[in-house]
């Protein structure tokens, strides 16, 4: 394809178009009217030979090849942008939203600080929290979320970059007056209790169940959920166990009425990571976002092995 034929003009519509999949949307970031987007798609449409989007339920739907063009079009616009962009950064004049993919683990323990920061700093810079979910991985590399939190044991697909946070440790938490509050937890009490499990994908074994499993146990679990509040409410009101990041247990401790100990299946500390797609690795606005998030896990977490 001679390259001087196409209109240039257009691929910030279409970068639009596939991360909104909304022509109103995608109108009102590119500043263009919804008519002139329209026309657009019909001529990338034609360019690309391939309806990119199409109608399905209550929306649009991106055809396979639009799913194999979203990454490569925001790679090769960031690239562009980056010939003029200025490399002063000044965040009180930024304007723009991250995207940030966490658990209500990290928007209780850091996002308070943050906003706080934020707002002092950087108030132009809106944050947008999504849920974890199994096509997390794909959003990010089609730049449609720019950071996320994970431990350093979790396998990261090629092209992430990782910032790290600090530390945490499981912790096996109670209601207080449980009848296993006031002496040492083994890991034969893991099976003689229900438990309320945190799977935020929804299903698999996880490590926990994996360690039991090697000591011939096993744990009920009569609770499953993807929120890690929720499994401390009902923890806190009957005799079920939940076994949860140490920090959050003891952020909530007293808020919910429990006892927190160490897990005697995952002693070990854990680090935690922030994870980025390494196409935004270079985006001044989200460095400075990323040491921000430090700075306040740094309050958080411990900094080093604890």
């Amino acid at each position: 394809m001679n390259l001087s034929a196409v209109d240039l003009d257009l691929l910030p519509v279409l970068e639009a178009l596939l991360r909104r999949r909304n022509v109103t949307h995608a109108a009102n970031e590119v500043g263009l009217s919804q008519p002139a987007v329209s026309r657009a798609l019909g001529r990338l449409r034609e360019l690309f030979e391939d309806p990119l989007l199409i109608r399905s339920g209550g929306g649009l739907t991106l055809t396979p090849k639009a799913e194999r063009l979203a990454p490569q079009v925001a790679a090769a616009l960031d690239g562009l942008r980056g010939l003029f962009r200025d490399e002063a950064f000044d965040p009180a004049q930024e304007q723009r939203t991250v995207r940030l993919v966490a658990s209500d683990v990290h928007t209780l323990l850091l996002l308070p600080a943050l906003t706080t920061r934020l707002a002092r700093e950087a108030p132009g810079i809106d944050v947008q929290v999504s849920a974890y979910g199994p096509d997390t991985v794909a959003l990010m590399q089609q730049g449609r979320l720019d950071l996320g939190f994970a431990l350093d044991t979790t396998p990261l697909p090629v092209g992430t970059e990782t910032l790290p946070l600090g530390y945490d440790r499981l912790a096996l938490v109670m209601r207080r007056g449980h009848p296993l509050a006031d002496r040492p937890v083994t890991a034969e009490d893991y099976e003689r209790f229900a438990h309320a499990a945190i799977r935020i994908f929804g299903d698999g074994q996880s490590e926990l169940d994996a360690a039991l499993a090697a000591r011939g146990l096993s744990r009920h679990i009569a609770l499953s959920t993807p929120y890690f509040t929720a499994a401390l409410a009902a923890v806190s009101r009957s005799d079920l166990l939940t076994t949860i990041s140490e920090a959050l247990a003891h952020r909530l401790a007293d808020t919910f009425g429990l006892v927190c100990v160490p897990s005697p299946l995952a002693p070990d500390p854990l680090r935690l990571v922030l994870v980025w797609d390494r196409l935004r690795g270079r985006d001044p606005a989200l460095i400075w976002f990323r040491e921000r998030l430090r700075e306040v896990a740094a309050e958080v977490y411990p900094v080093a092995r604890v």
